[in-house]
């Protein structure tokens, strides 16, 4: 009996250390996961900091929780925190955070990257906590109100790997101390107020990948120093006051540059024949700058393009027979060309969305436009040609449709036949042939332009003002005379 008894008092002391043992590792094991305390008191300084959150982007950071666990908050050196990440959702316009970036976040030494995108309101000026988080390789503050200069003291930044600041309001010129970061694989300063020149410094970061200075307002010539980038994928210039020609040193990125955009630069010239080269292109984009000439012949070598914009130049014909594939999205609106037709080579793209070929020179009966698809189109402005007959065999299959341009021709169909799909938001048919009454479904548009053709009756309900419908036969009512009762 004895015995019975000792051997059930060992399986109970058995039983209560391995409990013991079970419970001691798991209150190990949750003690070690929480997240140092500089961390929590770092991070919610920046929460307190905060003066909106309307979509309860920052709810789960709460006191006495491991804010490992938090959203945006990623922790793997000894449960430190590694790298704060918060994005808005740009489709839903209480996603935002408004207030400064606190300095309490000095507190996250181990902090490798900082990701606060698409935020919108997330204000004040450059975060001079940066420059004491030795850890520090990835800075994206995009799509906010950062305001004032880019401070001189960026150099010092030197573990940087990527620096984006893009679509903030910093202002005044780039830091020639940026030429320092030569760890660099993304610099991207598109979207702000810059002013003066490119640093010539910036051919240092012979390791960029991607370089954006779109949309500020830099001037002087674009530097001439892109021999120095091997590795470069993008370069988006676009949008700034730049003068000068096409720098002849860009040839030296065809072997791997997929983007170009220099729109709205300010470049004039020719465009130069080297373009050719770059096989690997998949979007070229040069519209509203100064180009005149022909375009290259070597342009046929663009196997790969899906992209490629050329509009509001100088240019003219005759414009080279492109070999692609199947290309995306054209633009060749506003140049001084005489295409007689539209390119066979977009005609039969399976995969084109946007087809912009306003005053073109394009001479054809729309019905005997024949696109291998019309599903996927989203945009196609045929503005100012001379294209006759009906657009309703094209515009009545096309589901997706958002936007028809197709002003000063002499189209001429019945406009209640057209079935406005749900997507479309801008139709243009001013200065046509079209008529018959204007359809309820034009309602629902943002934009219309029907005026100076031949439509007659009573106007559905609209927002639209009358310059919509001007110089009609007989249309009548709002935003027009009212229309006369018949006796």
């Amino acid at each position: 009996m004895s015995l019975a008894v000792s051997d059930l008092h060992s399986h109970f002391l058995l039983l209560f250390f391995f409990v013991f043992t079970i419970l001691t590792h798991h209150s190990l094991t949750v003690t070690s996961a929480t997240c140092h305390v500089d961390d929590e008191t770092g991070l919610l300084g920046f929460k307190s900091s905060i003066t909106a959150d309307p979509s309860g982007i920052l709810s789960s950071w709460k006191s006495g929780s491991d804010c490992c666990t938090w959203s945006g908050i990623n922790c793997l050196a000894s449960n430190r925190v590694t790298s704060l990440s918060l994005t808005g959702q740009l489709n839903k316009p209480n996603s935002f955070l408004s207030g400064p970036i606190s300095p309490s976040l000095s507190k996250l030494k181990f902090l490798d990257g900082l990701y606060l995108q698409n935020l919108r309101n997330i204000s004040g000026p450059f975060p001079d906590f940066l420059f004491g988080l030795p850890e520090l390789k990835f800075i994206y503050i995009e799509n906010n109100k950062l305001s004032g200069r880019i401070p001189g003291s960026i150099g010092n930044l030197t573990g940087l790997s990527a620096l984006s600041l893009s679509d903030n309001q910093f202002s005044g010129p780039i830091p020639s101390s940026i030429s320092q970061l030569t760890g660099l694989t993304q610099l991207k300063l598109g979207g702000n107020r810059l002013t003066g020149p490119i640093p010539n410094g910036i051919q240092k970061l012979k390791n960029l990948t991607l370089f954006s200075l779109d949309r500020n307002q830099l001037s002087g010539s674009i530097p001439d120093f892109f021999g120095s980038f091997s590795e470069l994928r993008i370069l988006r210039l676009s949008h700034n006051k730049f003068t000068g020609k096409f720098p002849a040193s860009i040839s030296a990125l065809a072997p791997k540059l997929l983007y170009l955009e220099l729109a709205q630069t300010g470049l004039n010239g020719q465009i130069p024949q080297f373009l050719g080269n770059f096989k690997t292109l998949d979007t070229l984009n040069l519209s509203r700058n100064n180009f005149s000439g022909v375009v290259p012949r070597s342009f046929a070598n663009l196997t790969k393009i899906f992209n490629l914009d050329l509009s509001r130049n100088y240019l003219i014909d005759p414009f080279p027979n492109m070999s692609v594939k199947g290309i995306e999205s054209l633009d060749l609106s506003y140049n001084k060309f005489h295409l007689g037709e539209i390119p066979k080579w977009a005609t039969s793209s399976p995969i084109i969305y946007s087809l912009k070929l306003a005053r073109c020179g394009i001479k054809l009966r729309l019905e005997d436009w024949k696109p291998s698809q019309t599903y996927f189109y989203d945009f196609i402005d045929l503005s100012e040609n001379e294209i006759s007959g009906s657009a309703i065999e094209l515009l009545n299959k096309t589901d997706y449709l958002v936007g028809f341009w197709a002003s000063r021709n002499k189209l001429k169909f019945n406009l209640e036949s057209l079935r406005i799909v749900e997507r479309l938001k801008y139709l243009d048919l001013s200065r046509n042939e079209v008529f018959g009454k204007v359809p309820n479904g034009v309602s629902k548009l943002e934009k219309l332009n029907v005026s100076y053709n031949h439509l007659c009756g009573k106007l559905p309900v609209t927002n639209f003002s009358a310059s919509a419908f001007l110089g009609n036969d007989c249309l009548c009512g709002s935003p027009l005379a009212a229309c006369k009762s018949v006796a």
